[in-house]
């Protein structure tokens, strides 16, 4: 069923490998086109100060492998690991920590099975673990051209009002910027034939939603078949008028599961 049926990943170019060979097992022609681009952070002092206070934190959340990549590309934790514990929303991000060597003891995110890969899903793995003498460290990305958006940050103001609700102080940094890709004309030709060709957008992050409109401005997008891999994401998606549409959640099995119901 999926021989020759041609999937386009739109995350960042360092997360898609997995996926590209995954896909690519099992017969789906993949086209990698991120749709945001990943830049160092403005100011790098910050990363080393954030490193050099690790311990003062009880836990620091990583709200993606690029948050993680960027962080310890600076350095590690000055007086070491100590107890602070560090906060995943998935597996990919997981597996991150574990490469740059955090011990895996220290380490809270969702089950491998959980429904879903969200901030929603690791605060019920985190809440029952909460001090309130301690601050909360949220490491992220900001927006390199603009303010950073609405749907893409709620799910961690989500998480930072129930922190704050918790009695918890919550401190935030930016460890990387993203922004919109420049595309030329070629690029942009092909995006629009795929917006009705029958090839399937899978959409990781509400910028990339907003960046494909903002690289096609007055593109219809009804004929466009695509993967989702949250709710918030797909709304998004619905409000730049793809119709058909799947959601999964951000695991290689269940976006598979998606592709072949899209057939």
């Amino acid at each position: 069923m999926s021989a020759g049926r041609r999937v386009i990943l739109t995350r960042p170019a360092s997360d898609s490998l997995t996926w590209i060979q995954g896909l690519q097992a099992v017969g789906y022609e993949v086209l990698n086109w991120p749709l945001i681009d990943i830049a160092p952070a403005a100011d790098p002092a910050l990363i080393l100060q954030a490193l050099t206070d690790w311990q003062q934190y009880q836990s620091v959340m990583f709200v993606s492998r690029n948050a993680v990549t960027h962080t310890f590309n600076a350095g590690k934790p000055a007086a070491g690991w100590g107890i602070t514990r560090c906060w995943a929303t998935g597996p990919g991000t997981r597996q991150a920590l574990l490469e740059a060597g955090v011990p895996p003891h220290l380490i809270d995110a969702p089950a491998a099975n959980a429904t879903q890969f969200d901030t929603e899903a690791l605060w019920q793995v985190v809440h029952p673990k909460l001090m309130t003498d301690k601050p909360v460290l949220i490491l992220r990305g900001s927006e390199a051209d603009q303010d950073e958006s609405a749907a893409q940050g709620v799910g961690r103001d989500w998480l930072m009002q129930q922190l704050s609700q918790a009695g918890v102080t919550v401190n935030t940094l930016a460890v990387y910027q993203r922004g919109c890709p420049e595309w030329t004309h070629e690029p942009l030709r092909l995006a629009r034939l795929a917006a009705s060709d029958g090839s399937v957008w899978v959409f990781s992050s509400s910028q990339a939603v907003f960046n494909l409109q903002k690289l096609l401005p007055g593109q219809d997008w009804s004929r466009a078949v695509a993967v989702a891999t949250h709710e918030r994401i797909a709304q998004a998606a619905r409000s730049a008028g793809v119709v058909r549409l799947q959601v999964c959640k951000p695991a290689l099995e269940a976006l598979q599961s998606s592709l072949e119901s899209l057939t």
